[in-house]
């Protein structure tokens, strides 16, 4: 795991999933580029650990893939047979990771490029932001393949995509590309060729100046309130607002708007 240093640097050893810390932002990236970061057992495990215990002063994580992908999806060259009970325990283990990613409260964005397939759309839904190249590939491809997705497409992309859309799109094995997944909500921006990652890690900057209790807050509150009835939706809000609201951040974030300059959080 990564060790944060004097200069608010850290590294990790060569692996399926690099990890670079500087500056309050943690820069992962997918390292199987022969396999356009396929997804195995031992990556989402990796995955798994950083999010568990994200390194002390990260504010934000920057997630991409190496070698001109995101990620393909699950790799099927590793695909082990198994009973239906160790299928549904699988699943439900990458269900695990990803809630840990959407929900752990570390902001995550994702620079997508190339192919976005699979369980790498499944990954990519997990983060909050996401940044798509004009090289980029949506695709679900499960259904030609004689299987379902397993790592929470169903209630994330279906979410995005809304229902009818995605069983088109599981029946076909259709293709969206960059603009077309922006105009889906699978993207929220798109990039010059080539500045997916530079333009994440701007947003990423932007969300790192961000009140950390704000931050948590709208990670943790808006897709369960999705979850909620409409009254119980607007008592969770207010909730939130009365957290918020009386924290130091935001006192120092009013003083400093008052005073014209940018609020130093703590």
């Amino acid at each position: 795991m990564a060790k944060i240093g004097v200069a608010g640097k850290a590294e990790t050893e060569s692996g399926p999933l690099t990890i670079h810390v500087e500056d309050g932002i943690a820069h992962l990236t997918l390292q199987r580029p022969d396999k356009r970061n396929a997804l195995n057992d031992v990556l989402i495990e990796e995955l798994r650990a950083f999010f568990a215990a994200p390194p002390e002063g990260v504010a934000v994580a920057l997630l991409s893939g190496s070698g001109g992908h995101f990620s393909a999806g699950l790799d099927l060259s590793e695909h082990v047979s198994r009973p239906a009970p160790e299928v549904m325990k699988h699943s439900r283990h990458w269900h695990s990771v990803m809630d840990m990613i959407q929900f752990g409260g570390l902001p995550v964005v994702a620079a997508l490029e190339g192919a976005v397939m699979g369980g790498g759309l499944e990954l990519a839904a997990a983060a909050h932001v996401r940044v798509a190249d004009p090289s980029t590939i949506f695709q679900l491809p499960e259904g030609r393949r004689g299987i379902f997705v397993g790592g929470g497409a169903s209630v994330r992309i279906g979410r995005i995509l809304g229902p009818d859309r995605m069983v088109e799109m599981m029946l076909t094995g259709r293709k969206y590309g960059a603009e077309e997944g922006l105009a889906l909500g699978l993207a929220h921006y798109l990039s010059e060729p080539g500045g997916a990652r530079d333009q994440a890690l701007s947003l990423a900057r932007t969300i790192a100046g961000n009140a950390p209790l704000s931050n948590y807050i709208v990670i943790q509150a808006l897709s369960r309130i999705d979850d909620m009835s409409r009254g119980d939706g607007l008592f969770a809000e207010s909730l939130c607002a009365a957290l918020s609201q009386t924290s130091d951040d935001a006192r120092e974030g009013l003083k400093a708007f008052l005073e014209k300059r940018q609020p130093r959080f703590g």
